[in-house]
């Protein structure tokens, strides 16, 4: 009996790194909620260079975007409690992401720029989102590719700020509509009417210079 009583209270092992780092958003939160400082920190390094783009393309100031994902992490450090773990965590942290950066703008009065890979070509709402330099290519492709986003920044920099939010949100990180309308506080026809507005004020301007 005493054995068993020994059994029954034993402490459970930790996690080993690898076993994090292959867990979900949803049991890195779990496991951090036992009080292992270690899911946090992974949930840190899996979304940290992700966060940044997105502020960063968003604000258009890269040292205050780095400050702004310091300020996401320590809200969800302060707040994880609260996290439905019914839902996506990625959209949780988006939705923290996307209202520090409207703050960040609305406390600006110069426009600010948004940096992203232009659309070469027709593509469906459903495919993937925009990729970035292969630098595999041939150095005169990458010239064409390096020109056709200066081009792009130039024409997203005097987009509203919601056209400009929505169209990173959708074709540079990818999210799916639902998503953006979660993150965004809007619905789905305002998601995707305001996409092809920021589609189409760009798109005039790449369309020459697209093979």
């Amino acid at each position: 009996m005493a054995e068993l009583a020994t059994k029954q209270i034993a402490p459970q092992k930790s996690p080993t790194r690898d076993a994090l780092h292959a867990a979900s958003d949803t049991g890195l939160v779990n496991t951090f909620l036992t009080g292992d400082e270690r899911a946090f920190q992974e949930l840190v390094e899996r979304y940290q260079v992700r966060l940044l783009n997105f502020i960063f393309r968003t604000i258009g100031d890269r040292e205050r975007a780095e400050d702004l994902v310091q300020e996401v992490f320590i809200r969800v450090y302060r707040h994880i409690h609260r996290f439905d773990t019914t839902k996506k965590f990625s959209t949780w942290i988006y939705t923290i992401a996307s209202n520090l950066a409207k703050n960040e703008l609305r406390n600006r009065s110069r426009n600010p720029l948004v940096l992203f890979q232009a659309i070469t070509g027709t593509r469906t709402e459903e495919e993937r989102p925009l990729q970035f330099e292969d630098y595999t290519s041939r150095p005169d492709d990458l010239f064409q590719k390096r020109h056709l986003r200066s081009l792009v920044e130039e024409t997203v920099a005097q987009l509203p700020e919601h056209h400009r939010e929505v169209f990173v949100l959708r074709e540079i990180e990818g999210k799916s509509y639902e998503e953006i309308a979660e993150i965004t506080h809007c619905n789905l026809g305002t998601v995707k009417s305001r996409l092809n507005r920021a589609r189409t004020a760009f798109a005039a301007i790449i369309e020459p210079w697209v093979d």
